[in-house]
């Protein structure tokens, strides 16, 4: 029996994270239960009808306090308090938190409080047990010992896999990223206050230079490389898909050749789910849907000496709800298999 998951949150990534497993067939859990203080019809018509990523070709349909999807039931909870949610009574293990409000370890532990045996956040997170990810550090993760987990940013999620290939292939001194990011809600659509002057301004009217914690979201992941990389983050007005400017310094001499052949055979050998290549002369909106959590410009790499310069394009919403499934269906593998261990060794 598929152990079941909760999110928290219905906005845009909870949303997607939600449309991402549902059309899984195969996923080892099912969506039980959503926390939002939308009304269930609300989050049905949202879920539908999608401005960026279009209509979702499934059943959807609210009644009362239930959204059924594809013929599944799902309880349609409304608590602004984490520890007063339902997760015990529903048999909750893990909880996926897209609210982007509960990211340190007091705020995430209320979910462990309720009832959940696990716990993944949708933002770079503080003192949590463990950041994943996907493709470069999931092997860290300890069933026994991690309860509260962080899947990163979207940017993260990007560049983490880009850093760990050239430095694996050419061992990285320094680098600088720059991303160039589609507006999020963290930004104000029309000028209002705002705790960074610059994101206070309308962000659809705007090329904003403001901050990014890629950087600082390194030392859990790739502690060798965080304080070797650095970076910010540059939002511009588009909707969606975003854009990694990485310079790298290696150690050693390399050609666009080299660069190109190290992601090939990586691509090759076992991570094509999170990289791709892309030749071809595209811009942002060709990559609305993409799943990739790195999609390489070829066309414009630029190698010399021992320099390195690439474009990597992401969707920063569908991409990076493709990661948050993809570790919570690691993270309950991993819980089953711990099980399996326990009774076996009854």
């Amino acid at each position: 029996m598929a152990l079941s998951v909760a999110i928290n949150g219905m906005g845009r990534i909870g949303r997607l994270v939600l449309r991402r497993a549902m059309d899984d067939a195969h996923s080892p859990f099912a969506i039980r239960a959503v926390n939002t203080l939308y009304s269930a019809a609300t989050i049905a018509h949202l879920l539908k009808y999608d401005s960026i990523h279009g209509k979702w070709n499934a059943n959807i349909v609210a009644e009362g306090n239930t959204l059924l999807i594809k013929d599944t039931p799902i309880q349609v909870v409304a608590e602004a308090d984490p520890s007063r949610l339902p997760w015990q009574s529903l048999g909750i293990y893990t909880v996926i938190d897209a609210t982007g409000k509960f990211t340190d370890r007091p705020g995430a532990s209320k979910h462990i409080h309720a009832g959940a045996e696990k716990v993944i956040i949708t933002a770079p997170g503080r003192e949590l047990d463990l950041t994943i990810v996907m493709g470069v550090n999931e092997y860290m993760y300890d069933d026994k010992s991690h309860q509260l987990l962080s899947a990163a940013s979207c940017t993260t999620n990007c560049l983490a896999p880009l850093l760990h290939l050239l430095d694996r292939s050419f061992g990285i001194q320094s680098g600088w990223m720059t991303t160039i990011h589609s507006y999020t809600n963290d930004q104000k659509h029309l000028d209002n206050p705002h705790k960074d002057l610059r994101r206070a301004r309308a962000c659809t009217q705007s090329i904003v230079p403001t901050t990014t914690g890629a950087g600082k979201a390194l030392a859990g992941i790739l502690p060798h490389l965080a304080t070797l990389v650095h970076g910010i983050s540059v939002r511009v007005p588009t909707p969606d898909i975003s854009l990694v400017d990485l310079t790298a310094e290696v150690k050693t001499s390399v050609t666009a050749g080299d660069v190109r052949l190290a992601f090939l055979h990586a691509i090759r050998d076992g991570h094509e789910r999170y990289l791709e290549w892309c030749n071809e002369p595209l811009v942002s909106t060709d990559f609305i849907g993409n799943d990739k959590s790195a999609v390489v410009d070829g066309m414009s790499l630029i190698a010399h000496d021992r320099h390195i310069k690439l474009l990597a394009w992401y969707d920063n919403e569908w991409a990076y709800a493709a990661r948050v499934v993809d570790l919570t269906r690691h993270v309950v593998q991993e819980g089953v298999k711990g099980s399996c261990k326990t009774a076996t060794a009854r």
